[in-house]
């Protein structure tokens, strides 16, 4: 039987999201020797249940590395609706990522916790062949899930379209074959696409795109991973956003 909850572990996952959302959590579990006072405090003070377990009987129940001694049962993750993020929130017109075919949960979570750093980010994955929002994902993001709207699409080439219908620019981020990304201006408001490693942007993606955008790599002829990439491609276009 499917569970109607999700485990968040991690110290700063934990925290965050007491900090965040705090009604989203529903019990708590802390090892015996859990001694961080700021965690504590904040689960004290939002009154949210707590156990303390060995070691052992908290790997039982989430079997994890990293769990840092602290395991909450958790709602489960909730997706926006597409049509929201292409609206002005707080003043802000989000910059937009498209993930295709991204089915590492790692680099899905490094990316949300990215775009929570920069701000002003939201992500799109597909509905199909890529990794969703689960565990591992979360704890990977270390609490970015709480600052960065996702988005579920079940077509992806149609929801850029639909971006672009509202006035968006599509960007993709390719390999080879795009013009220098410290050496153009990105036009706003902006969807960044990225590609899975090795396949890249999918054909049906490309034909929607208006500008293609490669970084430079002088040194050996490797690759960044899709989270890195994003990382640098952030700090551009946050950088030429405040220019």
């Amino acid at each position: 039987m499917a569970r109607n909850f999700m485990y968040l572990y991690g110290k700063n996952s934990v925290l965050e999201r007491l900090s965040c959302n705090p009604l989203s959590i529903k019990k708590i579990y802390i090892q015996d020797n859990f001694r961080d006072e700021d965690v504590i405090k904040a689960v004290t003070s939002a009154k949210i249940p707590f156990k303390r377990l060995s070691e052992k009987d908290l790997l039982r129940i989430k079997k994890a590395e990293r769990i840092q001694g602290i395991l909450a049962e958790a709602e489960k993750f909730r997706y926006a609706e597409f049509k929201d993020l292409l609206k002005v929130s707080d003043g802000i017109r989000r910059s937009i990522v498209f993930l295709d075919n991204l089915s590492d949960p790692h680099n899905l979570g490094s990316i949300i916790r990215i775009a929570a750093c920069f701000g002003g980010f939201a992500v799109v994955i597909p509905e199909r062949n890529s990794c969703d929002i689960n565990e591992t994902v979360l704890h990977v993001a270390s609490g970015g899930e709480n600052y960065v709207p996702v988005s579920i699409s079940p077509n992806l080439s149609r929801s850029l379209e639909e971006a672009k219908e509202a006035g968006y620019w599509a960007v993709g981020a390719v390999v080879e074959g795009g013009d220098d990304i410290n050496k153009i201006s990105l036009p706003f408001p902006l969807c960044l696409v990225l590609g899975s490693e090795g396949k890249g942007i999918r054909p049906g993606l490309q034909k929607h795109l208006d500008m293609k955008a490669t970084l430079p790599m002088g040194g050996a002829k490797l690759s960044f991973n899709v989270a890195m990439s994003f990382s640098i491609f952030a700090h551009e276009i946050a950088k030429q956003l405040k220019a």
